[in-house]
């Protein structure tokens, strides 16, 4: 029986674009008909004359594309993109389920932080209550409150949510 070629299949990568280029390289792969995914955060910027709420990118250069292996010379030739993500000498891919706890925790009422920071493994936890219901994640002790740290694999990043210790259990 022939193995399936992994060619045909899509996958979501995490791609490097050039600094301050998330939003224009969005627009240039959806233009493209590229399925792609920019995580947006609102914050409040502050001017020497004004107060803006504004969305930017929730982790800076980066965002996610939804292709075919054999698309990725296509991504490459879009105007601000640098490159892919390599782990391990190869470009990393990330699960469905990955980016989909992305766009939930991006649309939770939480506070989130990311940090390059390499969070130390704690213990494994499970949110049990409230709009997070089911993410798994390690607790990490930061700021003296205890805090749900989720690891995007192969990305190297980790997101910190901050939330209750009466929302999470052991497992």
């Amino acid at each position: 029986m022939p193995l399936k070629s992994a060619a045909g299949i899509c996958k979501w990568y995490p791609v490097y674009t050039h600094p301050r280029s998330e939003k224009k390289a969005y627009e240039a792969l959806i233009k493209k008909g590229v399925e792609a995914y920019l995580p947006l955060q609102r914050q409040l910027k502050q001017w020497s004359d004004r107060k803006k709420w504004v969305e930017e990118p929730f982790i800076k250069s980066y965002l996610f594309v939804r292709i075919k292996e054999h698309e990725q010379t296509e991504v490459l030739m879009t105007k601000g993109i640098a490159r892919f993500i390599y782990f391990s000498g190869r470009i990393t891919s990330m699960p469905d389920r990955q980016l989909n706890e992305l766009k939930l925790l991006i649309a939770s009422p939480y506070e989130l932080e990311v940090t390059e920071q390499d969070l130390q493994p704690g213990e494994n936890i499970v949110i049990k209550a409230g709009p997070l219901k089911g993410l798994k994640g390690e607790i990490i002790s930061y700021r003296s409150q205890k805090q749900l740290a989720l690891r995007l694999e192969n990305l190297g990043y980790s997101i910190i949510v901050h939330v209750s210790a009466s929302l999470i259990d052991r497992f």
